[in-house]
């Protein structure tokens, strides 16, 4: 592959010996005119027409054309596909599916090339390798690592499992399953670019339960949602429940519960012998016994 940030043709070669895990000999053919025509199994490079190649439906990148892109295709343009793309063996119809490289594979077709050097892979998909492959050249979006791992939350794997072989920890792991049921103004945020980190997402989330109608005021701005943004915010929304608790003073709770009183002066007022049931005077007694029970615990 190669890309803006590995410009080197080496380079760029050392890092799919590491993904793959190919010796140093192969390195030599990749760039013989003579081994590049010949179809190959055993893991070599060879030219196959970009037409036979097809992208992998699991493959967990899922972004179409993007403007690092069109540098990709200015540069194949100029120097060619340096690093192979690895494919699955030919299907019937005489397609290869690619493994790794489905955006060197569009850069070159937007570049006009006919063929691409390749490296047929004779091995089950590992959409961990994928992964990995993808995070190095140009990191994942979030909502496309997001699904993967719910992806593999749905093949019966643990949030343990999955963190331990993408190598993040189980909080990252629980913010990026977050991103897959956002409210909608918030997908929209995301969506925009206005917030793409997860775990500011995710807290976002949380503060939609307390503090709703600031967390739309801040979402419908124009500004970026950064994490300084949405800490004032959960300060403000905390300053707002403990504001809310003052009202459950002591002395506040008196005059509530003197005027409770009151209200059931007027309704037993209000209440003649012949409105009340047997029943219903007994429950009633019931009810005001226990009250008065609970006012000498207080020493009321």
């Amino acid at each position: 592959m190669q890309t803006p940030q590995r410009p080197s043709g080496a380079g760029q070669l050392d890092l799919l010996e590491q993904v793959l895990g190919l010796g140093a000999g192969t390195r030599g053919e990749a760039s013989s005119p003579r081994v590049s025509q010949r179809r190959r199994d055993d893991g070599r490079p060879l030219h196959l027409p970009v037409a036979l190649l097809v992208e992998d439906p699991d493959n967990p990148r899922t972004d179409t054309i993007t403007s690092d892109l069109d540098e990709l295709v200015r540069d194949i343009r100029e120097r060619g596909v340096l690093q192979p793309i690895v494919v699955h063996p030919a299907d019937a119809q005489g397609r290869h599916r690619i493994h790794f490289g489905a955006r060197r594979w569009r850069a070159a077709r937007q570049a006009g090339l006919q063929s691409v050097p390749v490296v047929v892979r004779d091995a089950a998909a590992d959409p961990y390798a994928q992964v990995a492959e993808n995070q190095v050249r140009r990191g994942l979006a979030p909502i496309e690592l997001a699904r993967f791992i719910k992806s593999r939350v749905d093949a019966g794997e643990t949030n343990a499992a999955i963190a331990r072989r993408i190598g993040m920890n189980l909080t990252s792991v629980a913010h990026h399953l977050t991103l897959l049921d956002l409210p909608p103004e918030l997908d929209q945020a995301m969506q925009s670019g206005r917030c793409t980190s997860p775990r500011t997402l995710h807290e976002l989330t949380k503060l939609c339960d307390v503090a709703p109608d600031a967390v739309r005021a801040l979402v419908a701005g124009d500004a970026e949602i950064t994490r300084t943004s949405v800490g004032m915010l959960r300060m403000a929304a905390a300053q707002a429940r403990s504001t809310s608790e003052g009202s459950r003073s002591p002395a506040t709770l008196i005059t509530r519960a003197e005027a409770a009183c009151a209200r059931l002066d007027r309704l037993l007022d209000d209440l003649t012998p012949a409105s009340l049931s047997d029943a219903d005077r007994a429950a009633l007694h019931h009810r005001l016994v226990g009250i008065a029970s609970r006012l000498e615990l207080h020493g009321v």
